[in-house]
């Protein structure tokens, strides 16, 4: 192998080392978190996180799939972020 290859996979496990280490700060976030909004924020933490693992997959494997697969987990992430924080504010989602 070639140095710059030793050194992408180096960076990545790194980055998979970081990345779940912020997940797991935030599944903690989620466990003890003071407040509700607390929680939400964690969990929306959570859901970037995860986009952050399944990119950093898909560079990986050097497979375009997973790139798709994470404008998916963010649109989901997104609309379910805002559908819970209008369920603890209002009481509903659907007025």
């Amino acid at each position: 192998m070639t140095l710059a290859t030793d050194l992408m996979n180096y960076a990545l496990m790194g980055a998979f080392a970081i990345v779940g280490l912020c997940q797991i700060m935030a599944m903690i976030r989620v466990v003890i978190g003071p407040g509700t909004g607390d929680r939400i924020l964690a969990l929306d933490t959570m859901v970037v996180n995860a986009i952050g693992l399944v990119v950093l997959m898909g560079l990986s494997q050097g497979t375009r799939i997973y790139f798709e697969v994470s404008l998916i987990i963010a649109m989901l992430g997104f609309v379910s972020t805002v559908a819970y924080a209008r369920f603890v504010l209002r009481g509903d989602i659907i007025e």
